[in-house]
């Protein structure tokens, strides 16, 4: 049984406070809890200060060129599907400079993991606006204010089809956690958009913010009712409000699923068999 410990790397350089730190922690106990241990999942990071975890957490990874996280991630799930894939990715990685990949994987239905730390900002680089920045928003690059309205991301996975498209906050390490262990068990295309606020550089959306703004779904919430995960995600937009669960679930047929080369065995076993073959045949 694998622990903490196991998964934990260098000790992180975020900034006391970040949300990042609650994230980090709550990735590596969904690990533990669902029976993984680091050379049994892959992890796939984009660049910024989550790209940074690349270095604190101890897994089979790769550190992604910017807004690249996500077709790295396909590709390692193709050649070993029977791998949990994860890809841990900040919102301006991913929805700014990789947003035409993530459109693509979430119509795919590729059976990855996506953990979007989102903050509004470009932390790594001071404070820049992101795409999920709020109109208005004014930092170094727009100290007049951000034109654009911001991305949402929620209603953005829904309507591209995202199969697993869930919400949480990084001040509740717990949600966290469940939100990330229900990712990795969905079979198929799963988004967890993770609130997370950072204290240095976004001084709007902060944790009282957040608490104040958010709320859990119902008990009773129906998860595989798209018109009503689009009404609850687009609350974001139209009252500023933010819905924390499973706002979207069912089960659709993967990418995967779909290639008959896949059907039997993984192209990573298909390959060392053919390795195989053309070292016995120089041989004999």
């Amino acid at each position: 049984m694998s622990t903490i410990q196991d998964f934990s790397g260098y000790t992180p350089t975020w900034c006391p406070g970040c949300g990042d730190w609650g994230i980090g922690i709550a990735i590596k106990t969904a690990f533990v809890q669902l029976g993984l241990d680091p050379s049994s999942v892959m992890v796939v990071f984009g660049i910024g200060c989550s790209g940074n975890m690349n270095d604190f957490l101890n897994a089979y990874a790769i550190h992604a060129l910017h807004g690249r996280a996500l077709p790295n991630a396909i590709g390692a799930k193709l050649a070993n599907h029977k791998m949990p894939v994860v890809a841990i990715v900040g919102d301006g990685d991913c929805y700014g400079e990789g947003g035409n990949h993530f459109i693509h994987a979430c119509r795919g239905n590729h059976d990855i993991t996506v953990i979007v730390h989102d903050n509004g900002v470009y932390g790594l680089t001071t404070g820049q606006v992101a795409p999920t920045a709020q109109k208005g928003f004014k930092s170094k690059s727009t100290p007049s204010g951000i034109i654009e309205i911001p991305i949402n991301p929620v209603a953005l996975a829904l309507t591209q089809g995202a199969t697993f498209v869930a919400q949480t906050f990084a001040g509740n390490v717990n949600h966290v956690i469940e939100m990330i262990k229900e990712g990795i068990k969905h079979k198929g295309f799963s988004l967890i958009n993770v609130l997370q606020p950072c204290v240095t550089f976004n001084k709007i959306n902060t944790y009282q913010y957040y608490m104040q703004h958010s709320y859990k779904l119902a008990g009773e919430y129906k998860k595989d009712n798209m018109e009503e995960a689009l009404k609850k995600g687009m609350e974001m937009t139209t009252t500023e409000k933010f819905p924390l669960g499973i706002l979207y679930q069912v089960q659709r047929s993967t990418f995967n699923d779909q290639l008959s080369q896949l059907s039997e065995t993984t192209l990573l076993e298909k390959q060392r068999f053919l390795d195989f073959e053309i070292l016995y045949s120089e041989y004999v």
